[in-house]
């Protein structure tokens, strides 16, 4: 099976590109499943049930997110309900929402890495435990770490190198050259990328993100405009091991 895992999607532009180039490439490549990475698609912060709805209307499956999942409060009353929106695993386990879900014979998981982010629970625990106590696990494993620390991320593909079928790191918005399958035939990478505008700092106006760096005080940041850069990653796994046979990255632009 092939499964499409998409970048960080940035605001509007994002969701335009989403729209305009996911189409031709589920049929281009007969992908069976599709991940984008959600927590950024509305204003550039956040993720609304309008934006979501667009995001599954464009083809996504399971939408993902991380540490900016709780930015628009209207999206978590329906966190715990059928729609496939995860947040990370290692929230508090009181938190609304889940951090996993099944679908399409994929098991789709939600990490966030602790460096540079915040007081989490342990996305390995996190992760062992889940392992642990799920009976009848689909065969694919997908997990989308949200992280900063390249370390975080190369640590985690390591660790779960031969349990899972892919672990693909999120949050920096760079897509990274990485792209590999591990010795126990895990498919890696440290970063998908993002959809957002290429002329921008990781999808923001470059201006007003400049003058934060310059100034140290606060901007209202906004989504940058122009061309836009659609990055995603493409794991082949094959269904009765669950072993990732292929890994290879995706790049395309839309005006």
């Amino acid at each position: 099976m092939r499964i499409l895992a998409i970048g960080d999607i940035i605001g509007e532009p994002g969701r335009k590109a989403l729209k305009k180039l996911l189409p031709d490439l589920l049929c281009e490549f007969d992908i069976r499943l599709v991940i984008g990475n959600g927590e950024n698609c509305a204003g550039g912060l956040g993720i609304t049930l309008a934006t979501a709805k667009e995001l599954f209307d464009s083809g996504i499956d399971v939408i993902t997110t991380g540490n900016h999942v709780w930015a628009k409060k209207e999206i978590i009353p329906y966190l715990d309900g059928d729609l496939a929106i995860l947040r990370p695993l290692n929230y508090p386990p009181m938190d609304p929402g889940h951090g996993y879900l099944s679908k399409e014979g994929v098991l789709v998981v939600n990490l966030m890495g602790r460096t540079f982010m915040g007081n989490f629970d342990c996305p390995f625990r996190a992760m062992d435990e889940l392992l642990a106590r799920l009976e009848n696990n689909p065969k694919a494993i997908i997990v989308d770490f949200h992280a900063e620390a390249t370390s975080e991320k190369v640590a985690m593909g390591r660790y779960l190198d031969g349990r899972v079928s892919a672990v693909l790191g999120t949050h920096t918005h760079v897509g990274t050259i990485d792209a590999h399958i591990l010795p126990g035939g895990t498919a890696y990478v440290t970063d998908i990328g993002m959809v957002g505008p290429i002329d921008s700092v990781i999808g923001d106006d470059d201006e007003f993100v400049i003058k934060r760096f310059l100034t140290q005080m606060p901007f209202r940041l906004s989504v940058g405009k122009g061309m836009v850069v659609f990055d995603a990653i493409l794991v082949e796994v094959n269904e009765e091991t669950g072993k990732a046979v292929d890994i290879k990255r995706i790049r395309r632009t839309v005006d």
